[in-house]
């Protein structure tokens, strides 16, 4: 009860007081390309029910249709406003709606989309007893995620093989240690961009070995059609 009640004053105060920084960020995208402002995707919240996240917009409208299901450094179907929210994590914002609305904390894992949730269905089942969070430690740690995968020649594969068990592990590992005092640490460690994060030499990002999921059940869940983000 307190966790979600930090949630609603949290979430009220920060679409409050940046009112003014939202309005100005939803001119930019609709100056910048043309589109809509917000964008939104299925994800996985509390005990595996699906919801809509929200985002800035900061790929052109057809993305999905030009590439992977995540970007990569240097990514050609992210827009020169959308490069700028993305690099200073300002393309999250709208998610305090959805911490608002109750589908997600300020602080938790961050939310998977199912597709790729499937394919570690036990850790999955641990981490989805508590709701998923706009931002976490392991956040923190992946914050130049991009950046890793453009350093990988099979940027699906480092994904799927490297970086999501390495992300889950430290949602895992934090869950018995949650409170309020922890989300505020790691609130503020997110504003000031504080902390290490991974390079790709600690997480050996492309170096070969047995994948633990085939590739033919990365091509049916991941790649496929319905597994494209929705524009809105």
């Amino acid at each position: 009860m307190l966790k979600r009640t930090c949630d609603i004053l949290g979430s009220i105060l920060g679409l409050v007081v940046m009112s003014p920084l939202l309005a100005l960020i939803a001119v930019a995208i609709r100056i910048g390309s043309p589109g809509p402002v917000l964008f939104r995707q299925d994800r996985l919240g509390l005990d595996g029910r699906r919801f809509r996240i929200y985002k800035f917009r900061s790929m052109v409208v057809d993305a999905e249709w030009r590439g992977a299901r995540f970007t990569v450094g240097g990514d050609s179907r992210i827009t020169p406003v959308g490069r700028f929210l993305r690099r200073h994590k300002l393309d999250e914002l709208p998610q305090l709606i959805n911490v608002l609305s109750g589908e997600m904390s300020l602080v938790g894992p961050r939310p998977e989309v199912p597709e790729f949730a499937e394919l570690y269905p036990s850790e999955f089942a641990q981490m989805l007893r508590i709701k998923p969070g706009i931002t976490h430690r392991a956040t923190l740690c992946f914050r130049n995620e991009e950046e890793l995968l453009a350093a990988s020649t099979d940027p699906t594969r480092a994904y799927i093989d490297k970086i999501m068990p390495a992300k889950m592990q430290l949602y895992i590992d934090s869950m018995p240690h949650q409170s309020v005092r922890a989300d505020i640490l790691t609130i503020v460690a997110t504003v000031l961009r504080y902390g290490e994060t991974f390079t790709p030499e600690d997480l050996d990002i492309d170096t070969p070995k047995i994948a633990k999921i085939p590739v033919s059940r990365i091509e049916e869940r991941v790649l496929a059609p319905s597994a494209r983000e929705t524009v809105a």
